[in-house]
């Protein structure tokens, strides 16, 4: 088991870090220079500009600038942004609670929706809940994120005034932003719950357990639930991951702030570390939640126990 968890660690960062290489790669051969988010070219001298270059280490080769970024991020520092010349990392440590709290409450609405549904689907299927859930979850896979949020505003801010729009002090701006990504992600986890639910329905043990008398509560959600999961919860994490990226949308549409709004506004001002830094904390996150969800296989399913 020991061994299991290290080898998932060590992937995982390697995972990290060439996210991370990938990111800086893209950035250094994109057109434009640092230095002109600091400097205004029409006033600044050569001198000034070259000066500036060699403080911020742009004149060096990508290599040896890689190296750098490297070092840094061991020691935890991410760097300065290039518009107000703070800390990136003390920038994004305050704005990830709201953004935390976002996907926390998205992630309830997508797993609770999405289990109860799928359970039901399954059970009932071919009847009027296995309709209703598979709209929902047409509805949830095929709209987009924007245009989710966009038709909630217009129905439940502009049109019948019960939730606040924008902003994101107190608990009622959190609503319609928490249940935008919350129906999407619901459903991607009602398809695949209902379709793990039929294929577990459908073996021999749940035969074996109906003839020893079982109730169908029991054997549903004991039993059949149980075994249904293990695809399920790689959907959950790799949603909740999703949430994380979908909050540069949702905190965009719904003027909340979070690191999604601020990596939004970076990458208008040409902010490159704020960018670079947001995508490397984003990584970890992402990375770690696909982790804990996958030790967690060994909990729910004993095959898997015994199979390491």
């Amino acid at each position: 088991m020991a061994r299991s968890i290290i080898e998932r660690v060590l992937t995982a960062l390697f995972v990290v870090f060439g996210s991370t290489f990938l990111v800086f790669t893209i950035l250094y051969v994109l057109p434009g220079d640092p230095v002109d988010t600091i400097l205004d070219p029409s006033v600044a001298t050569p001198e000034m500009i070259e000066k500036l270059r060699q403080e911020l280490g742009v004149d060096q080769p990508f290599h040896i600038q890689l190296f750098q970024y490297y070092s840094q991020l061991i020691q935890g520092d991410f760097g300065q942004s290039l518009v107000n010349s703070t800390p990136v990392l003390p920038q994004i440590l305050e704005q990830f609670p709201k953004t935390l709290a976002l996907t926390l409450a998205s992630a309830s609405i997508s797993i609770v929706l999405g289990l109860s549904l799928g359970v039901l689907s399954a059970i009932h299927r071919n009847k009027a809940i296995d309709i209703l859930a598979r709209i929902i979850g047409l509805f949830g896979i095929s709209m987009p994120t924007f245009w989710t949020g966009i038709l909630l505003i217009l129905i439940f801010s502009v049109h019948l005034g019960w939730f606040p729009s924008l902003g994101s002090d107190g608990w009622q701006t959190l609503i319609l932003p928490a249940f935008t990504l919350g129906v999407i992600g619901a459903g991607s986890i009602i398809r695949m719950v209902r379709n793990s639910m039929l294929e577990v329905i459908s073996e021999n043990f749940i035969i074996t357990l109906r003839s020893k008398g079982l109730s169908e509560h029991v054997i549903m959600y004991r039993h059949a639930l149980r075994n249904a999961l293990i695809p399920a919860l790689t959907m959950m994490g790799m949603i909740i991951g999703d949430m994380l990226a979908g909050t540069v949308i949702i905190e965009t549409v719904f003027s909340r702030q979070g690191i999604g709004r601020l990596i939004a506004d970076a990458i208008m001002a040409s902010d490159l570390p704020v960018v670079q830094g947001v995508i490397f904390f984003t990584a970890i996150l992402y990375i770690t939640i696909n982790l804990i969800v996958d030790l967690s296989y060994t909990v729910i399913d004993p095959r898997v126990r015994r199979s390491i």
